[in-house]
């Protein structure tokens, strides 16, 4: 099993709630939800038992039809599953819990028995069937998990040493030097075209093979859509999905939903727009009207840009049309040497690493008066009550007029400003140059 960061976080769950309270962990399929869950069941309890819901057989989900007897309950538990419960040292492990809503319901009467401790798992989890006719219970704790990040990704790959050296530089503001950059960059687009589905690092450990890779990460994309089709079978939702790329492609300053769906515009697509955020196989970014600390409050519904949750995901994406990415595209990406402009590639990568750091993702868009032209900066992010405008930029980095403008238009807001770029760490006046390599560092 790869390292993940989420476990410590399912330790200190179990340390601080002692039972008060089950956990939730939610995130799109595939990202390796069952897989950690249950090495933290196997590691830190004397037994546990894992009911996967997707393939429970009935006589189990009928159990949860009464919970009036709870001794009768564990019983059934035990003696299906061949596992001695014990009391405040085992647990209960609701897989893809999305699959019988009436145990979820059930986590209220459970958690409060008390006997033993339940991680519910689960993609899909606030779609509208899966949630209606059920009490959502109170005692539920919810994080949400994503696709390695770079740090885990380094470490599957057997290297804990780069990130924290990265973080040291960052913290010193010391430049590596152009050679060492260029190898952290080449590093980091390795990652973007991996991506951080653990299928598909573990088939890139195994067989350093691209186009084996890709098949991986189709197959999930697939999955992905069978599942859009269940939550909308119109279509819609899929074709939102796949357009993504080249939305991004278009530098609009929203996502045109009406060069996707004919007749169809923002406003009238917010149901599904809801539905495909709780996938969360996407990432939403609001264009926030009026940029201050409090961002939540003055985001746009009507205006907003989609992101893919994972940047491997997103790079097969791109090339949806091909049978499979070929191995030379994939070899010019890794080095640098793809001629379309990848601005947007670099984009998405930066919207993932921002949402795994628990950012809410923001950008702000505006056109001065008298003026044709229009200013957008990518990203906004709060930090001590005050904003800190971020731009993405692959190439013509020395050039950043939308920030200067936005800078003079809310200057008393601004912590501080960045720039997130392909090149070494450095600083322009006040304008601090990341190289995308240490953006998870923000």
């Amino acid at each position: 099993m790869f390292k993940r960061k989420i476990y410590d976080k399912l330790l200190e769950w179990k340390n601080e709630s002692d039972g008060h309270t089950a956990l939730l962990v939610e995130g799109a399929r595939r990202i390796g939800k069952s897989t950690v869950v249950e090495e933290f069941g196997k590691k830190e309890y004397e037994s546990y038992i894992l009911i996967d819901f997707a393939f429970a057989p009935q006589p189990v989900k009928d159990l949860f039809l009464d919970m009036s007897d709870l001794n009768y309950f564990f019983l059934q538990l035990q003696l299906q599953y061949h596992v001695d419960l014990v009391e405040r040292k085992s647990l209960i492990i609701f897989d893809e819990v999305q699959f019988c809503p009436l145990a979820r319901q059930a986590i209220k009467v459970l958690v409060k028995d008390h006997r033993y401790d339940y991680i519910e798992t689960g993609s899909l989890i606030s779609i509208k069937k899966n949630v209606q006719n059920i009490l959502i219970p109170s005692e539920e704790r919810k994080i949400n998990m994503f696709p390695m990040d770079y740090e885990e990704f380094r470490w599957a790959l057997g290297d804990n040493t780069t990130i924290p050296l990265l973080k040291k530089a960052y913290d010193a503001k010391i430049s590596l030097g152009d050679a060492m950059s260029r190898k952290m960059m080449r590093d980091f687009r390795l990652y973007m075209l991996v991506g951080g589905m653990p299928q598909a690092v573990s088939e890139y450990i195994t067989t350093n093979n691209f186009r084996k890779v890709d098949l991986v990460k189709r197959d999930i994309l697939k999955l992905y859509d069978d599942d859009f089709k269940k939550i909308d079978p119109t279509g819609r939702i899929s074709m939102l999905f796949d357009a993504i790329p080249a939305q991004l492609n278009k530098n609009a300053s929203r996502y045109q939903v009406s060069s996707v769906l004919e007749n169809e515009r923002a406003d009238s697509i917010l149901e599904l727009l809801a539905e495909m955020v709780n996938s969360k196989t996407v990432l939403i970014s609001y264009r926030a009207n009026d940029p201050n600390s409090g961002l939540s409050a003055n985001k746009d519904l009507k205006l907003f840009k989609l992101f893919v949750g994972d940047t491997g995901l997103f790079t097969t994406l791109m090339f949806k049309d091909k049978d499979f990415t070929e191995n030379e595209i994939y070899d010019k990406l890794l080095n640098d040497k793809l001629s379309a402009n990848l601005g947007y590639l670099y984009e998405n990568a930066i919207a993932q690493t921002l949402a795994a750091n628990g950012n809410e993702l923001f950008y702000h868009c505006w056109r001065k008066e008298n003026s044709k032209h229009n200013y957008e900066i990518d990203f906004l992010i709060t930090r001590k009550n005050k904003i800190c405008p971020i731009e993405v930029k692959s190439s013509g980095y020395k050039t950043h007029i939308s920030l200067d403008e936005f800078c003079r238009k809310f200057s008393s807001r601004i912590l501080e400003k960045y720039i997130v770029y392909t090149k070494d760490l450095a600083k322009d006046a006040d304008i601090l140059y990341i190289p995308m390599y240490m953006a998870s560092l923000l």
